[in-house]
């Protein structure tokens, strides 16, 4: 049976289509926390979330997706935890409320329904060439993402009463 970490789970949330260069920014961030041994959590489809979990994947990590539709099946090939939901766009509160703090890389509206879920909840959010909104604290790399993820991150603590930490 595999042992899942009672560690910090780092969400990782973004467009299913992504340039280039947010795909490999979303890669190494996934790369970096896995080797933090944290989980990593997203929508488990593609795009940066596909990227992020072979970066997670490539270091040893442990990746959990929430998707949209009913099927298991409908997960990228990195995801080892896939959780399916069958609730559609209304699955990104269920990713932002099963993380400990959230990365924002690149995305369009469902990325930002994301944010906007992280902040009500009262998780840190870190922007890496995202929305620019308030609430968002921007990276300017995936280590400093990652960084500022990590030391936001406590899974014994978070926003117990679902209001907003601001």
């Amino acid at each position: 049976m595999t042992h899942i970490p009672e560690g910090r789970r780092i969400g990782v949330v973004g467009g299913a289509r992504a340039d280039i260069a947010s795909l490999e920014a979303a890669g190494r961030v996934g790369r970096l926390i896995a080797e933090a041994g944290a989980v990593l959590v997203c929508g488990g489809l593609g795009g940066v979330m596909e990227a992020a979990a072979r970066g997670a994947k490539a270091a040893g990590g442990l990746t959990v997706g929430i998707l949209p539709g009913s099927s298991p099946s409908d997960a990228n090939p990195f995801i080892d935890i896939p959780i399916a939901t069958g609730l559609g766009f209304t699955r990104n509160s269920l990713v932002a409320m099963n993380a400990d703090a959230l990365i924002a890389i690149d995305g369009e509206y469902g990325t930002l329904s994301e944010i906007a879920y992280g902040i009500i909840l009262g998780k840190k959010v870190i922007g890496l060439g995202t929305w620019d909104i308030r609430g968002v604290l921007p990276a300017k790399s995936p280590e400093e993402a990652v960084s500022l993820a990590l030391r936001s991150a406590s899974p014994s603590e978070g926003a117990k009463d679902g209001k907003n930490s601001r």
